[in-house]
């Protein structure tokens, strides 16, 4: 059997992006040994898509915002599927998580008196995204990165997490994975494993996610024994880049949007006013009078259609796009040029401009720019406790993205930055606590890590089989076709069949070379976890016979109040790898207190 390196930690950390290097933070200052173990390059995260801000009830540009409004926002966006304890806790301590950040150097644009400037965003009644230009994701990885460095934390750079592992007890014991480059081995004995590990985007064609998002965390969660929640909300984001083909999926920030940009079918018609009263007829309303009023409160008369909810702005580009009324590439265009001025565009809006300048020869303060749906976020995730971010498995704990429970059937825009560094600490100080109190030395058995090894090292057994680029490509263009922005349930069967036959396909893979420096081994050791996930996300949409949120099923389009007091949480035996049943089970959702409930009548 393959040589391993071995280290041994207090805890270990997988996925080095907001949640995990705020994790890690959290978790140095309590004392512990820690070790950040990421997939990629340090500050290479997908947290640095998030640019348009970090969303906290500052009351910085509406004084009148507070926790409270932000909490209903994030609720209503989520169609009430959220964890509302996770949704409260999040919109209580993002302002001193932003703070925080500023105090370590994070340099936020300003008001004319010196506070943070707040920004509009989609579903967010008053403006509240703190910013830096339209790169925020970047200067949070940026100012969380140099304080973890600071503080000398243990990073281990394309380093790939193949499993978790358990001792005897049920306990967390550690992990299993190898060195991307070289292709060797390393063991990590841990007392606690913290999840930071981020998205499941590349099993869809076109997404904004970068080449890591292959779910790895989701799966190994699952693999190890822990539940997932709500895999079947996946949210498209409304405007991505759709040309050239070589960069379609590239996230164009809801900043533009934000700062002024509105959008517009190929008549030049801003049809987003088209969408408004049905889609609030449909959630709240009886009648289109109803329908405007409920709009009319919701953006306290001042919020533009275009920015809505980010489910219902990407289903309208899609109607818009099927009813033959789309850009000439398949989208439709985003308007900010006759909106603002070429010297605002470039303040506010840098990264887009030389994003669409440099790879698409569009001058956006001339020229609209070409935008459609693109998968960008995960709803569903790991089920963790919202106070301390454990999961089911005792020394096993979740933040970011790769939980669930904290953005319902939807997020809003903004949500996720804040989300990492409220739950990144809170990851750490609930590990912190777990081994302060927990007794003994977790050990993992040397033959289950013999086991994982030899069954990442079988694609090199084969003389012939299966490539595993073809296996990717087909499982995109299927996830895209039949589990994509719109649903129906005979595609999801559809789905659920080929899935089996493609796992059956991975489990043949033949890849020719060595370890050091091989694509194609790196993609069939990413093939389990995207297929695993796909899966998940397959039989959340079944047995969901309703349309929420990011989860639309073309067969039962209206929300289901029944099945809107419901999580589905799923499950398999421990162990039982890509090819084990996976379990859905409805489960109820926790009741919010009466004092929570009584903001949404007080809205009303």
């Amino acid at each position: 059997m393959a040589t391993t390196e071995h280290h041994s930690y207090d805890v270990i950390i997988i996925g080095a992006g907001g949640a995990g290097l705020r994790a890690a933070i959290e978790a140095k200052e309590r004392g512990l040994k820690v070790a950040l173990v990421c997939k990629s390059l340090l500050g290479k995260a997908h947290t640095v898509m998030a640019e348009g801000g970090v969303a906290a009830a500052m009351g910085n540009v509406y004084e009148e915002d507070n926790w409270k409004v932000h909490f209903r926002d994030t609720m209503r966006g989520g169609k009430m599927l959220n964890n509302w304890r996770m949704a409260q806790l999040h919109a209580q301590e993002s302002p001193d998580r932003v703070l925080e950040l500023e105090a370590w150097g994070a340099l936020f644009d300003r008001t004319k008196d010196g506070k943070i400037l707040q920004r509009d965003f989609g579903g967010h009644r008053y403006a509240r995204l703190a910013h830096v230009g339209d790169r925020t994701g970047l200067e949070l990885i940026r100012t969380l990165q140099q304080k973890a460095v600071s503080m000398d934390i243990d990073v281990f750079m394309e380093c790939k997490i193949l499993r978790l592992l358990r001792d005897d007890n049920g306990r967390i014991a550690g992990a299993v994975g190898y060195w991307r480059p070289t292709g060797e081995f390393i063991t990590f004995a841990a007392k606690a494993v913290i999840l930071a590990s981020g998205g499941v985007g590349k099993s869809w064609k076109y997404t904004s996610n970068s080449w890591e998002g292959t779910g790895d965390g989701h799966a190994m969660a699952l693999w190890a024994g822990a539940e997932l929640i709500d895999m079947e909300c996946v949210q498209f984001h409304p405007t991505g880049m759709v040309w050239p083909l070589s960069v379609r999926g590239i996230l164009v920030t809801e900043g533009v949007r934000g700062d002024g940009g509105v959008l517009r079918n190929s008549e030049g018609k801003r049809f987003m006013f088209d969408y408004v009263a049905d889609m609030f007829r449909a959630e709240t309303a009886e009648s289109e009078e109803e329908a405007d009023k409920w709009y009319d409160d919701h953006t306290a008369g001042r919020r533009p259609p275009e920015l809505l909810p980010r489910d219902e702005v990407a289903r309208s580009i899609n109607a818009e796009v099927k009813a033959g009324r789309g850009s000439p590439h398949g989208g439709v265009f985003l308007d900010i040029a006759t909106r603002r001025s070429a010297e605002f565009i470039r303040r506010r809006l840098p990264s887009m401009y030389h994003q669409f300048m440099e790879l698409a020869g569009v001058d956006i303060t001339t020229t609209p720019m070409e935008v459609g749906p693109t998968l960008h976020y995960i709803m569903g995730g790991v089920r963790v406790d919202a106070d301390t971010a454990a999961t089911g498995i005792p020394g096993l704990f979740a933040a970011g993205e790769v939980a669930g429970g904290m953005h319902g059937s939807n997020r809003l825009g903004g949500n996720s930055l804040s989300d990492l560094i409220v739950f990144g600490r809170r990851a750490g100080m609930g590990a912190a606590d777990f081994i302060e109190g927990a007794s003994g030395e977790p050990t993992f058995s040397q033959a289950e890590v013999d086991a994982v090894i030899a069954e990442a090292l079988e694609p090199f057994s084969r003389e012939s089989g299966e490539n595993p680029y073809d296996i990717q490509h087909d499982l995109q263009e299927l996830m895209q076709a039949n589990v994509g922005i719109i649903r129906t349930g005979a595609e999801i069967d559809e789905a659920l069949e080929q899935l089996e036959v493609m796992k059956d396909r991975a489990a043949n893979v033949a890849v020719k070379g060595g370890r050091i420096y091989n694509p194609a081994w790196n993609l069939a050791t990413d093939l389990g976890a995207m297929l695993t996930v796909s899966t998940c996300v397959a039989l959340g949409a079944t047995h969901r016979k309703e349309s929420r949120g990011g989860h639309t099923r073309d067969d039962f389009p209206k929300a289901d109040p029944e099945l809107g007091k419901v999580n589905m949480v799923l499950s398999q035996p421990q162990g039982t790898g890509v090819r084990g049943a996976v379990k859905v089970d409805p489960q109820p959702i926790p009741e919010m207190p009466e004092e929570l409930k009584a903001l949404f009548e007080e809205a009303k």
